[in-house]
């Protein structure tokens, strides 16, 4: 159903036919951590994630998964060397 609280036309996942079912009955503005992502709405002079209707709860133990802003760090771990098959190959001359 689209969202006719504080998002007019947006799907939402919470509404139901008597209102917006989420703990409070609304979504919870975004976060200063949001700021420069591509999941923010901006209506009525607010803005509001349109993934996860509270925010706050996402940055709470680190990174939102969802934020577009951030981009990940992969460490690159040196690949795993089998000792025995690198004696072998030092043997063979390769």
């Amino acid at each position: 159903m689209h969202c006719a609280s504080l998002k007019p036309g947006v799907d939402c996942t919470f509404m139901t036919k008597k209102g917006c079912s989420f703990n409070g009955g609304s979504c919870k503005p975004v976060v200063t951590e949001c700021e420069g992502c591509d999941r923010i709405l901006g209506s009525n002079g607010s803005s509001f994630c349109a993934s996860f209707p509270d925010p706050a709860v996402k940055w709470r133990r680190g990174a939102c998964n969802l934020a577009t802003h951030i981009k990940n760090e992969k460490k690159e771990s040196a690949q795993k060397v089998n000792p025995l098959k690198a004696s072998k190959r030092q043997a063979a001359g390769r």
